[in-house]
């Protein structure tokens, strides 16, 4: 590990690679980046909104993913996001000195969503959003609620999204995806006066 440059603590990085006969995964992030990324799922719209996250949360991205997309898209969705979660979660280790908590409000033109989230290490979904159409790009929108659900449970955050108004499906997804990016931007990142202190008085998060 490097040095973050003008602190003596380590860089937060995390890395996952996980192959079942259905997904063949390799992530890498690293929370004190600048947003840069290298995303392929083979799903062109769910490459865009890992893209978004990683831009919007200054969270680096790499993710290569081989699925069984001759199926349906339903493992290379879920499994995408089950790693993603995995490997911000280690990344995030005892989650010493981070603020724990975001949210935010993310307008798209006429959509308006809201997400607020704990990095409680208690996995729940609230989600009150939907779509009017059966596909973005090739992408079944039926899968977006299910890859938040996915990330939340092996991330260990709470979180919840809720579409204030809106019409246009990619806006609304974009929206979505931006508020959930800028939400964990603020919720990772180190607050110094907490110094190491975990933000919890239980003395751990999760449980």
């Amino acid at each position: 590990m490097t040095s973050v440059s003008d602190s003596s603590r380590p860089r937060r990085t995390g890395s996952v690679s996980r192959e079942t006969a259905e997904t063949k995964i390799a992530i890498t992030v690293d929370l004190d980046g600048t947003g840069a990324y290298d995303v392929s799922t083979g799903i062109g719209f769910l490459d865009h909104m890992v893209e978004q996250f990683s831009r919007h949360s200054l969270i680096d991205v790499t993710m290569k993913v081989e699925g069984d997309l001759h199926v349906d898209q339903h493992h290379t969705t879920e499994d995408s996001a089950i790693a993603l979660g995995q490997a911000l979660s280690e990344a995030l280790g005892d989650k010493a000195g981070i603020g724990r908590y975001g949210h935010a409000y993310s307008p798209m033109d006429e959509t308006l969503s809201r997400v607020a989230l704990d990095i409680s290490g208690r996995p729940f979904l609230v989600w009150k959003a939907g779509f009017t159409q059966e596909k973005l790009g090739e992408w079944d929108t039926e899968l977006i609620e299910h890859w938040f659900h996915s990330i939340a449970q092996s991330a260990g955050i709470t979180l919840h999204m809720e579409l204030i108004y809106g019409s246009n499906n990619h806006h609304i997804c974009e929206s979505l995806y931006k508020g959930f990016a800028r939400a964990m931007r603020t919720a990772v990142e180190r607050d110094p006066r907490k110094g190491e202190a975990i933000p919890s008085t239980k003395g751990q998060l999760g449980g």
